[in-house]
């Protein structure tokens, strides 16, 4: 019995260092294992075992399908992941909550490949809790063979004569946010009476809608059994490439412009090591696998270099200009949150 207690105390001493026998430090001093969370198909993964032979640390890779999804996880408790990928909003709340660890840049030299113009933004102003990945906009992804025309409206998206051939996102800041762009309002609005109005546009929508999805669009208008989707601007970019029937348009009301980047939860154990990791994932050649397999615009601004020109110079992948002219970026509502989950709700069991 005192060998068992004094196994459990020595267990518990060394839980973090060795994971009482879950991981153990290895030849080069990393703790050998690191927990990645990351939404589906967010990675070239080359990039992962890449990792892994250089570094002798196994990833355990988990995926999630939206950021409430994410966050609920990881503020529940009882998880250890070490690296995580939140868009912006969701930046700021983890970032209110205490989620979030600081950076210490000093373990992130590659952060001088990261674009000026992706940093000091709103979500994270000091640049201390997460470095940009990937950024785009949301648009409407159609069919030019289903579609009379060209489409420059969210209007579209509630059109009678495609009823049954729109797919919306399985999102509620996305589709609500959208919908309010569509009606002049912001898709940050705190309005009640604006919110309603979005409910009430999203519920006349509803007899017209084949699926709510978050992944499965992608197949949907690539086989040509939906006519337009909600869609974020790099899966469009992908399924063009996969069915040059398909386009892709930023309507005119205005988009969501959003950006995801990498961050260290609390239930990060091993800090050293989700550093070493995004470090690595900020090499160009790195970012530049991952953007050219996953057909988001990138970032580091020294991986575009190492991308095919007619990549970087499409402006619906990479929107010249002014980028806060093109869209608003989502903020984190905090408590007011609850009224969006409320009409989402509604409109889903409408």
């Amino acid at each position: 019995m005192k060998r068992i207690v004094l196994l459990m105390v020595v267990c518990m001493l060394m839980v973090g260092v060795v994971g009482c026998g879950q991981g153990k430090t290895n030849e080069q001093g990393y703790y050998d294992k690191l927990n990645v969370y990351n939404w589906g198909d967010y990675i070239e993964p080359a990039v992962l075992e890449d990792f892994e032979k250089e570094y002798g640390i196994k990833i355990n890779y988990e995926n999630y399908a939206t950021n409430e999804e994410m966050f609920a996880k990881i503020q529940a408790g009882g998880t250890d992941y070490d690296v995580i990928f939140p868009s912006e909003y969701m930046i700021e709340a983890m970032m209110n909550e205490g989620l979030l660890q600081e950076l210490d840049f000093k373990n992130l030299p590659n952060y001088k490949n990261i674009g000026d113009q992706f940093k000091n933004i709103a979500y994270d102003p000091d640049n201390k809790y997460s470095v940009p990945y990937f950024w785009g906009t949301m648009g409407i992804v159609y069919n030019t063979k289903k579609v009379d025309g060209k489409i420059d409206s969210w209007d579209a998206l509630w059109d009678e004569k495609y009823k049954g051939d729109i797919v919306m996102i399985d999102s509620v800041r996305d589709t609500v946010g959208i919908t309010l762009k569509k009606l002049g309002y912001s898709l940050n609005t705190r309005n009640m009476d604006e919110l309603e109005k979005a409910k009430e546009a999203l519920i006349k929508q509803k007899p017209l809608v084949k699926a709510y999805e978050v992944d499965a669009y992608k197949d949907m208008m690539i086989s040509g059994e939906a006519a337009m989707s909600l869609a974020w601007s790099g899966d469009a970019m992908l399924l063009i490439d996969e069915n040059p029937d398909l386009a892709y348009t930023i309507p005119k009301e205005g988009t969501n412009l959003w950006f995801d980047a990498i961050a260290v939860p609390t239930t990060s154990k091993h800090k050293k090591e989700a550093e070493l990791f995004i470090n690595y994932m900020m090499r160009p050649e790195v970012a530049a696998k991952c953007a050219a397999y996953v057909k988001y615009a990138t970032a580091n601004t020294e991986a575009m270099n190492l991308l095919p020109r007619e990549d970087v110079e499409n402006e619906l992948a990479y929107p010249k200009g002014d980028l806060f002219e093109k869209g608003e970026v989502f903020i984190d509502l905090g408590e007011f949150t609850t009224e969006y989950d409320r009409i989402w709700t509604e409109i889903k069991v409408h």
